[in-house]
C-alpha cells in the first residue's frame, strides 16, 4: 500500500496493492492496523454507497457536530473526488485538493473531519463507496456551493454538472457563521 500525503497534509491518496492474476484480482481496501500505520487511526461506524450517472455532482457537504472522517473508494467507474479544509483554525482553511479515483487504479482518499467533502461523476455511472468515523444526522449537515469562487475548484467538466436542489441553493463558505464550522 502506497500512501501520499495531498496537498492539505490531512488528506491522504491510498494506493492499495492489487494482486491479479488470469483469474482476477484481489485487493485489501481496509486493515485497522495497516491504516493506523499509515496515519488512519480511525474507528469507521457506518459504510455508505451511492450510485450515480455521468455529470451528477454530490457537494460539497459536512457534518457538524458529528464530524464524519471518510475513507471513500469507487467501485465502478470514476469519479473527481475533492476535500476543502474548513476547520476554522487551520492554516489550510478554505483550500482544496482533488484526485480521480476510478474502478482500474482503486485509489482511495482519506478525507479526516473538519472537511467539505463531495465528487463529480466522470464515467457513464459510478457506485462510490465511502466509510464513515459517525453515523449520518441529517441534522448537523449543511452544505457549501460547488463552484464557491473563493474555494475556486477546478472540476473536470465543461458546462453544468448535475446537482440537487440543496447542492444547486448551497451558501458561499464566507456566508456560513463561523460558529457553524469546525474548530
Amino acid at each position: 500500500m502506497k500512501v501520499t500525503p495531498t496537498e492539505l497534509p490531512d488528506v491522504l491518496l491510498i494506493e492499495p496493492q492489487i494482486h491479479g492474476d488470469h483469474r482476477g484480482w484481489f485487493v485489501e481496501s481496509w486493515q485497522r492496523e495497516r491504516y493506523r500505520e499509515a496515519g488512519i487511526d480511525a474507528d469507521f461506524v457506518q459504510d455508505n454507497q451511492s450510485f450515480s450517472a455521468c455529470g451528477i455532482l454530490r457537494g460539497l457537504h459536512i457534518q457538524n457536530p458529528h464530524g464524519q472522517g471518510k475513507l471513500v473508494q469507487v467501485l465502478k467507474g470514476e469519479v473527481f473526488d475533492v476535500a476543502v479544509d474548513v476547520r476554522r483554525s487551520s492554516p489550510h482553511f478554505g483550500r482544496w485538493t482533488g484526485a480521480r479515483l476510478n474502478s482500474e487504479n482503486k485509489h482511495q482518499l482519506w478525507v479526516p473531519t473538519g472537511f467539505l467533502h463531495g465528487f463529480l461523476v466522470l464515467s457513464e455511472t459510478a457506485l462510490f463507496s465511502y466509510k464513515c468515523t459517525d453515523l449520518y444526522h441529517p441534522e448537523t449537515q449543511f452544505a457549501v456551493r460547488w463552484d464557491d469562487p473563493d474555494i475556486g475548484i477546478v472540476w473536470p467538466w465543461d458546462g453544468e454538472p448535475k446537482l440537487s436542489d440543496k447542492d444547486r441553493d448551497a451558501p458561499r463558505l464566507r456566508d456560513i457563521p463561523r460558529e457553524r464550522l469546525p474548530d
